[in-house]
């Protein structure tokens, strides 16, 4: 049986859900029915895991970034679309804003058979001013017409783009992003090494995040709760997984409310199992998501989670039986909700249990590559010519013909 060529395209391979779900998806797509290539921009942290997957082709461009750059990008369009026609790719899938823009619109001019892209978490919030959003729900609306499946990773990511005119609903297939569930229920090291090493006895509470130091995450209002929480239970203190553009500014807060002995900044780590086995509770303030694989990481490590009620969230914690959700920007709600676990184990308890209870097969990452496997076999066997490509293609001759001049 020939093998169907299928490439991943994501803007820069940061650590981040999108970034790792799509190395995961690359390096274990069925090789028995497709050839898989990933094109990424340079210069990220994942950069070397990527190029050590040794049964796939990894192209990393220089051309391919994230600031608005028209000569950067009308390379990378161009870039693209050579490797799409050279390679004769048969299926693209598309992750990132960016990325997401520009290898779909390569994809269309190479003539491919079919045209993916996953919402890892829309690129307009209203965080945004009304201008840029309105700016990004068009773009968005205009490149959906040339997708045959948007994949969304929760259902409210979903209903956000059919309320704003994005796609159709036939376009849109949920697949929930996963995780590696029994990776995270066995830490390689004990609890209690991993506490000795942060410098905590069994009588702390530990409380945690993982995220991105930006304004995505909130970490201003992590440090912000914490702050609150500890002045009524001086038990309590903090640790944060992570690093990016609000690192000073997070500093900054922590010296401001004194908490230098009660909040650890501590980087990137690559030991996350381990670190969430060490922690008595997990806390994210995010602003918005699309799926937050952090909080299934921590309910399968069995730690009780803090989560705001955005996007995908309630999809992952159900409030009450799963994990506490308070609102987003609301930290005394936070500190409130992280009191209430501190001094109710019971509680505690019952929502780790009913998280891992609930997890189940549909958070699995297994499950999440076999589900884009059928999708891609789906549009390969069913439709020869991209619905999204064929109009174009009906005035342009042979499939490999563009009408459109190249790109210079």
């Amino acid at each position: 049986m020939s093998r169907h060529a299928v490439a991943h395209v994501i803007t820069r391979l940061e650590l981040g859900g999108a970034q790792q779900n799509t190395l995961y998806c690359t390096a274990h797509h069925d090789r028995r029915r497709f050839d898989v290539s990933l094109l990424a921009g340079a210069g990220g942290i994942l950069d070397d895991e990527a190029t050590r997957i040794d049964d796939a082709t990894v192209r990393l461009m220089e051309t391919l970034r994230h600031p608005i750059a028209p000569l950067d990008d009308l390379r990378a369009v161009r870039e693209l679309t050579r490797f799409f026609r050279d390679n004769q790719i048969e299926l693209v899938h598309t992750h990132s804003s960016k990325a997401g823009i520009l290898g779909r619109l390569a994809a269309r001019r190479a003539g491919v058979k079919a045209i993916v892209h996953t919402v890892h978490g829309w690129s307009f919030n209203d965080t945004q001013s009304l201008a840029r959003r309105q700016l990004y729900v068009q773009l968005e609306r205009i490149a959906a017409r040339w997708t045959d499946r948007m994949v969304v990773v929760s259902a409210q990511n979903r209903e956000d783009g059919l309320l704003r005119g994005i796609g159709r609903p036939e376009q849109y297939r949920v697949i929930h992003s996963g995780i590696d569930i029994e990776q995270f229920r066995r830490p390689q090291v004990s609890r209690q090494e991993t506490r000795r090493a942060l410098g905590y006895d069994d009588e702390t509470i530990v409380v945690g995040t993982i995220a991105c130091l930006k304004p995505q995450k909130a970490p201003l209002d992590f440090v912000a709760a914490a702050a609150r929480a500890h002045a009524t239970d001086s038990r309590l203190r903090f640790v944060i997984a992570g690093d990016g553009e609000l690192r000073p500014r997070v500093e900054a807060a922590i010296a401001r409310h004194r908490l230098q002995d009660v909040v650890q900044l501590l980087g990137w780590r690559d030991d996350v199992v381990e670190l969430l086995h060490g922690l008595d509770l997990f806390v994210l303030t995010s602003l918005f998501e699309g799926l937050p694989r952090a909080v299934l990481q921590a309910m399968a490590a069995g730690v009780p989670v803090v989560a705001t009620a955005v996007d995908g969230t309630p999809e992952v914690v159900d409030d009450g039986k799963t994990g506490l959700l308070v609102p987003k920007a609301e930290p005394v709600a936070a500190a409130d909700a992280i009191l209430r676990l501190a001094g109710d184990p019971t509680l505690a308890s019952s929502l780790v249990q009913g998280a891992t209870e609930g997890l189940g097969r549909k958070f699995e990452i297994g499950q999440m590559v076999r589900d884009l496997d059928d999708l891609y076999g789906e549009l390969l066997s069913t439709s020869p010519v991209s619905s999204a490509t064929s109009s174009r293609r009906s005035t342009s001759g042979p499939s490999r013909v563009v009408t459109e001049p190249e790109v210079q």
